[in-house]
């Protein structure tokens, strides 16, 4: 496929620019999508893909305030923007020279992911909201802002096998950690279900007590917690960034202050909204660190090392 050599050099130039940029969008997706969910705006728009029936915008509607309509509307919209981010990620991974097969597969991950989410944000509203199709929702954003913390990682990185730079005990105990925030996000989706930010006052509620799924979520959180001190005593004195761990430290702490604040003053919307922020920076902190305890070598050829990681797309354009 001949593409003009001036768009390659765009890609080439921008590669690592649209990676970080799709970590922020599908992290700030989630952010704009609990604004909808706490202006009570899900069903401002009650059809899908169409806002209205005969109108893919919204309209004058007797039942359904413009505020809502524009705030659901607008979220639909930003969905178009991740998306276009994450195909720039995948045209710049296509035409890079030699393409790096990891990088291919972890930007169609983000533009696969997008499109995705547009399925399910679907058949979230033609559900009427139902709690657990909102909870895959999210969850399925923090997954993306996981893998797309992965693909910045790996523009830097070489292509060979990854090696662990600490013992295996201490990579299992991170994935086990990984598993941990898993279901600390799930949990968290479960209390935000029982709770009062329905997006629409017609939406059922997932029966349970707030307060004992709130218990529940702290109870991970402090679990998550205890985990990240023992792996920070036992990173000492290995050959892995303390940077990262330090800032995984400051935005769990911060996000659990945070969750206290918002249980003790009646959930009000804005620090639902700042909760929801601080789980993608959790998740993104938390990724970071995942890639610092591994390396990936560049391949060697006749001695000398490849470009694979640092090559640009106009170069071999």
């Amino acid at each position: 496929m001949s593409v003009p050599p001036w768009f390659t050099r765009f890609l080439g130039t921008f590669q690592r620019a649209f990676a970080i940029a799709v970590v922020i969008a599908q992290g700030g997706i989630a952010v704009t999508g609990s604004i909808v969910r706490v202006t009570g705006s899900g069903l401002g728009c009650p059809t899908w893909p169409q806002c209205f029936e005969g109108s893919m915008v919204p309209v004058e509607h007797p039942e359904v305030a413009s505020l809502h309509q524009w705030v659901e509307f607008g979220n639909r919209t930003l969905t178009g923007v991740v998306g276009v981010i994450a195909a720039l990620c995948v045209l710049a991974a296509w035409f890079n020279r030699p393409r790096r097969r990891r990088v291919v597969t972890l930007a169609l991950i983000q533009f696969g992911g997008v499109v995705l989410q547009a399925v399910v944000g679907g058949l979230t509203v033609l559900t009427g909201l139902l709690w657990w199709t909102v909870s895959v929702h999210f969850l399925i954003s923090m997954a993306l802002v996981w893998f797309a913390v992965l693909l910045v990682a790996a523009l830097r990185e070489g292509d060979e096998p990854a090696r662990p730079l600490v013992p295996r005990p201490l990579m299992a105990l991170q994935v086990v950690q990984a598993a941990v925030l898993g279901l600390l996000l799930l949990a968290g989706t479960f209390v935000t279900a029982a709770g009062p930010h329905a997006g629409d006052a017609a939406t059922p509620r997932l029966d349970a007590p707030v307060d004992t799924l709130a218990q529940l979520h702290a109870d991970l959180l402090f679990l998550f917690l205890g985990m990240l001190v023992a792996l920070g005593f036992a990173l000492r004195g290995h050959p892995v960034p303390r940077r990262p761990y330090r800032l995984l430290v400051a935005v769990v702490l911060a996000q659990g202050v945070l969750g206290m604040v918002q249980y003790w003053t009646g959930v009000p919307e804005v620090l639902v909204s700042l909760h929801v922020l601080g789980a993608g920076a959790v998740v993104v902190a938390t990724a970071a660190l995942w890639t610092s305890t591994r390396e990936r070598a560049h391949f060697v050829d006749d001695g000398l090392r490849s470009h694979t990681a640092g090559s640009s797309v106009a170069s071999h354009a």
